[in-house]
């Protein structure tokens, strides 16, 4: 079923629908990624370490974040912050139960916050899940993977068709979970009216291209419907990996908001 979520700040109202998808895959034999979609709050965390210790930290994740929707960020680094708590809570974690040590995770998501007086979307990443905007019939990356295969085709060492097979494709370079904190990637993006974002983690995009992703994401208006599709679809490429996917529909933006929004990284790329 779709969710449907109204919230007004500022006189402002935005109005959106989401849709979650999760599935453990053809190859694992148990599901470590955690989701979230609760108020104006959407994300996915992707959890490493086996034994049940990778779920523990993408709960974690997710645990946390929750707190936006009790209260709501009013700027990047509020989100920031939490994910900084996130990372404090994922070490106690670990000092607590040796038998977690080295469990960690990826998250991507989207909230809301109030950027010169109007809603914006705050995109937030660690590690190599995902966030995907579709808008005028355009799809975009707006999350950098934090991964050794990104490093190597920032630095030109290889090209996207090797990045596809490189036997390094699966190791990130910053998650939740490490000492010290890693920082997080946030950008700031004034909303579109109709525009559509896909949250994911690697087990969609490592089985589907872009262009797979943004044809089914823009087939089915129901927001369920594409997460249920995106999900399947990757399960049937191959499902090597857990696969969760959120998809959030914005309906109806009453206020415009500021055209000319600040969409750079607030923090933390990685520069080579």
């Amino acid at each position: 079923m779709s969710r449907g979520e109204h919230r007004n700040l500022g006189g402002s109202a935005l109005r959106v629908r989401s849709g979650v998808s999760t599935h453990v895959g053809r190859v694992r034999d148990h599901n470590e990624d955690c989701v979230l979609a609760e108020g104006m709050v959407f994300a996915v965390a992707d959890g490493m370490g086996g034994h049940a210790a990778g779920e523990v930290a993408s709960r974690i994740a997710v645990e946390s974040l929750r707190h936006l929707h009790e209260r709501p960020a009013q700027q990047p680094d509020d989100v920031a912050e939490v994910l900084r708590e996130a990372n404090r809570r994922i070490l106690d974690s670990q000092a607590r139960a040796p038998e977690q040590r080295g469990m960690g995770t990826t998250v991507s998501g989207i909230t809301v916050v109030v950027a010169g007086g109007h809603e914006h979307w705050v995109v937030f990443n660690i590690g190599d899940s995902r966030v995907y905007r579709l808008a005028d019939n355009r799809m975009s990356l707006v999350t950098r993977d934090h991964s050794e295969v990104r490093e190597l085709l920032d630095a030109g060492v290889i090209d996207a068709s090797e990045a596809a097979t490189h036997p390094m494709r699966n190791v990130i370079t910053r998650s939740l979970g490490s000492d010290p904190a890693p920082v997080a990637d946030t950008w700031v993006l004034a909303p579109v009216r109709g525009e559509r974002f896909v949250i994911c983690s690697d087990g969609l995009s490592g089985e589907l291209d872009d262009r797979e992703i943004m044809l089914i994401a823009r087939k089915y208006a129901d927001p369920q419907i594409a997460a249920d599709q995106l999900v399947a679809a990757a399960v049937r490429a191959g499902g090597r990996d857990n696969v969760s996917v959120v998809v959030v529909t914005v309906d109806a933006w009453d206020d415009e908001g500021d055209d000319d929004a600040d969409t750079a990284p607030r923090a933390g790329l990685l520069r080579t």
